[in-house]
């Protein structure tokens, strides 16, 4: 078997133009690859943004090595190791200059050793100091790693058979390196074992690129399974916390005044995390009936824990006779004091259907729409400022009487988009225009589904929520 520094010589060597061809698509790749790998912004917390940059590095390495290649390819293959002339100066050990392929030869028969210029660059040993024989290359392994070498070395030579693996070597200077190993042995005309060549590639850097990519893939598989956990759970606790009826709801019972009410959730439609909005009704101990919609600030399980704290006081403090006003001033107090502090707005309503008056207060919300006749207007708002946004906020309260065939909407913040385009008052006019269709509706569900062709679609930014109360069933 001929030496390894001619066994890969071509019979003829290739077109020049053609290799300087795949020389230039290669460099103008490497550019375009690396240009990507600059404009990617990468944050501490930022999984995707680390993979991908790893992905970048490692396609970079990949092609460096196909350049280097292709460069040898053109230049054609070095003389042999007898006829190199070691340089005497040490070789440089920047990484600018570090060679990531060599070649060795051990004579078995002579115990004659050749280097290539670039073997002895990647073991960071000065030529001076002489190749190592092949007894002695594993003293520069890593001690875990000696015994694969010896069985590799052993196979080879007793056995015929190729060596091609990887080990990690300590150099001079300390630094660790990964080396890949492909080798034969060379055999004499008796068929015995003459001597071994062997090619040693510098892997480093290409496998600590692909242990980042691996690394930030799997810490990105680790926050995609907390994402889902936290998404289900945020799933669990809201149908929890949110009213069990589904459909209409008739409130209070018995009465001429009674309201049919209607609500729907609509997610949103840019993101899979569950927002903190909620909606409510309920008939009141004494007769009347509370109605509420609102939202609070953030996303997953906290802002949906924070729904339920919100939620849960409220129908308490509701059930206890608690007017919007003062009611609101509680729930402020409440999140102020709350251990996971964001802010909120919220609508709470109070209905007396013996006298058809709604008593309400807000906090930061959208008012609701007053539907009456085929036409609608916004209710005029009380004072009233974000919960949690200040310390004693006072909340006022306002009434306004109702009649039969009247229709209420409330809604939360994200029901419309929201940007340059579109504001809080386009969304709150394409309500309105709604208005004759809902005066003409038979039920508040019908009201619902106007509200969920209207804007079921649209590209919101957050979840949203829609309660229609319509009076008089």
């Amino acid at each position: 078997m001929p030496s390894h520094l001619f066994a890969d010589r071509p019979a003829q060597p290739p077109e020049p133009g053609s290799v300087d061809a795949l020389i230039s698509q290669t460099r103008r790749l490497r550019g375009e690859v690396d240009a990507v790998r600059r404009d990617t912004v990468v944050d501490d917390d930022d999984a995707q943004g680390r993979w991908q940059r790893a992905l970048c590095d490692l396609a970079v390495h990949h092609l460096d090595d196909l350049g280097e290649h292709l460069g040898q390819l053109k230049e054609g293959l070095p003389p042999a190791p007898e006829a190199i002339e070691l340089p005497q100066a040490a070789p440089e050990t920047g990484p600018e200059a570090q060679t990531r392929v060599g070649s060795a030869e051990w004579n078995l028969l002579t115990d004659e050793v050749s280097w290539s210029d670039e073997l002895f660059q990647i073991f960071g040993r000065s030529p001076e100091a002489g190749p190592l024989p092949l007894d002695e290359l594993g003293s520069t392994l890593f001690s875990e790693d000696q015994p694969l070498l010896t069985a590799w070395v052993t196979a080879c030579l007793v056995d015929g058979k190729p060596i091609d693996g990887e080990f990690r070597i300590v150099r001079a200077d300390g630094r660790v390196r990964t080396l890949h190993m492909r080798g034969e042995p060379v055999l004499d005309s008796d068929g015995c074992t003459a001597s071994m060549w062997a090619v040693l590639r510098d892997v480093s850097e290409l496998r600590r690129s692909q242990r980042a990519v691996r690394e930030s893939r799997d810490s990105l598989q680790r926050r995609r399974e907390i994402a889902q956990t936290e998404h289900r759970l945020a799933v669990e606790l809201q149908e929890a916390v949110l009213p069990p009826w589904r459909g209409s709801l008739r409130l209070p019972h018995g009465n001429a005044g009674t309201l049919d009410v209607a609500a729907h959730y609509l997610p949103s439609a840019t993101s899979a995390l569950i927002g903190g909005d909620w909606y409510d009704a309920l008939e009141l101990s004494d007769g009347s009936s509370m109605l509420t919609v609102g939202d609070l600030t953030g996303h997953g399980v906290t802002a949906t824990s924070g729904m339920a704290m919100m939620l849960g006081a409220l129908r308490g403090m509701a059930m206890a006779g608690i007017e919007p006003g003062p009611l609101m001033g509680w729930l402020n107090q409440l999140l102020e004091t709350s251990v996971q502090p964001a802010l909120g707005s919220a609508v709470c309503c109070r209905y007396d259907a013996d006298r058809q008056v709604l008593t309400w207060a807000q906090a930061g919300h959208p008012a609701p729409l007053l539907i009456r006749h085929g036409s609608g207007r916004s209710l005029l708002p009380p004072e009233g400022v974000l919960l949690g946004a200040t310390s004693g906020a006072v909340y006022g309260q306002a009434e306004e009487r109702l009649e039969l065939g009247d229709v209420l909407v409330l809604r939360t913040d994200g029901l419309t988009p929201r940007s340059i385009e579109f504001s809080r008052a386009d969304g709150t006019e394409r309500l309105l225009a709604l208005a004759p269709r809902f005066s003409a509706a038979r039920s508040a569900q019908d009201c619902v589904r106007m509200v969920i062709e209207e804007f079921g679609e649209s590209e919101r930014e957050d979840d949203a929520c829609v309660l229609v109360a319509r009076v008089g069933g």
